[in-house]
């Protein structure tokens, strides 16, 4: 790829330095203890992770008042809450929890999930 190393314009945004690649299938890691949330890009503006889920691991539901979250099944049958609906996710499924929703994922089993998730604008750290 030319260029790799020079300067790129995304949307405005300069950014300089080599490309960052994540390779979606080699993201894993499961715990027996608890779902693993695995990151893969996080700027000031957005994060993106790979969670990692068991069967009957979840993330509990939470609400962000101003941050708007995607979850992408990558792998394996989770389930995702929103505002008190849960959906089964296929492989390929998106789903928007908009800024100030109760949402959550659950693996239901039996096998291992994999779910992509991408926030906008990441929680502030306390």
């Amino acid at each position: 790829m030319p260029g790799v190393q020079g300067q790129r314009n995304h949307g405005g945004q300069l950014y300089k330095g080599p490309v960052k690649v994540q390779h979606l299938p080699d993201v894993r890691g499961f715990s027996e203890a608890k779902l693993q949330k695995h990151n893969l890009f996080t700027t000031e503006r957005f994060f993106l992770d790979v969670y990692c889920l068991r069967p009957g691991q979840a993330q509990t539901p939470h609400a962000h008042a101003g941050s708007d979250k995607v979850y992408v099944a990558l792998e394996g049958r989770p389930t995702v809450e929103l505002d008190g609906e849960s959906r089964e996710l296929r492989e390929g499924d998106a789903v928007l929890c908009p800024a100030g929703s109760s949402h959550g994922v659950r693996n239901v089993g039996p096998g291992d999930a994999r779910v992509l998730v991408l926030m906008t604008p990441p929680p502030e750290r306390t």
